[in-house]
């Protein structure tokens, strides 16, 4: 059996841990990378620890090394910071959460204006399927280690019944109005969630609900942020954002715009090539 090391590692959120290899060790299988590539990293990276080491060179250590080998697997790896670049606005960040619902057959509208019975609120995504339609509000948090308190899901849960309140009202509707979602690409604190599962606020996190947070839905379904290309620039991805191309997927049936941005043929090719990958992996 294998030894934990007995090293404190500095976390995002300024908190120290133990470190694990396992952690280390799941979250680079995840990337693809296969059992021999896996341990080679795992025994570099190992070989380079320090006491109070921080979680970001610990990550950008192994990223190097996945990017050595395979961008796709870097890419794979970077996901959890790629969702912290699509700010530093939260707009493309309510554009992807409603990409992925309409690859779950969700008709989708950006920042809509809704009646409450009080006041009237801007949405950040409305969803609608099966006749029934759901109001999603999105916390975006561009800095590592922020997680969503209480007072989030108060303030939504607040906004939410005002707007149901209203469309209780509307007759002639005869869609039914589903639960308020929450939707971070951060956690959700314990307060938080047992105010969001107490409430009836579905809460999507960076983790939450376990095994089908948003890290296992994009996973299983192959929906990608443009921003976890190793192969792009930032500006670059900053052009496709602004164009509304916030999936992977998006590009390769939009592959003009990697012409708008001037990209020669073979650098085009390498990073059609990657996505394609990501997307069916």
């Amino acid at each position: 059996m294998e030894k934990e090391l007995d090293i404190e590692i500095l976390k995002t959120s300024g908190e120290r841990a133990k470190f694990s290899l396992d952690k280390l060790r799941n979250s680079l299988k995840k990337s693809g990378a296969d059992h021999n590539l896996v341990e080679h990293i795992v025994g570099q990276v190992k070989n380079e620890l320090y006491e109070g080491i921080s979680t970001n060179e610990i990550y950008n250590r192994a990223f190097a090394l996945l990017k050595k080998n395979k961008s796709v697997f870097a890419s794979k790896y970077k996901l959890k910071k790629a969702l912290y670049e699509l700010g530093p606005t939260g707009f493309p960040f309510e554009r992807f959460v409603a990409a992925i619902l309409e690859y779950s057959g969700y008709l989708t509208r950006v920042d809509e204006i809704m009646n409450g019975i009080c006041v009237t609120h801007e949405i950040d995504v409305v969803a609608e399927k099966n006749g029934t339609v759901t109001v999603i509000e999105c916390k975006f948090h561009s800095e590592e280690g922020r997680n969503c308190n209480v007072k989030i899901p108060l303030y939504i849960h607040s906004r939410y019944n005002d707007v149901k309140a209203y469309w209780a009202t509307k007759k002639k509707d005869n869609r039914q109005l589903d639960k308020g979602w929450v939707v971070t690409n951060t956690r959700f604190t314990k307060d938080a969630i047992a105010y969001g599962k107490c409430a009836g606020l579905y809460l999507l996190s960076w983790d939450f609900p376990f095994n089908d947070g948003l890290k296992d839905r994009i996973d299983r379904l192959g929906l990608y942020p443009i921003t976890v290309s190793t192969l792009l620039s930032n500006r670059e991805k900053q052009f496709l954002l602004s164009r509304d191309i916030v999936l992977c997927r998006q590009l390769l049936t939009d592959k003009f715009f990697l012409d708008h941005l001037g990209i020669s043929n073979t650098r085009k090719v390498k990073i059609l090539e990657e996505i394609k990958q990501l997307c069916n992996n």
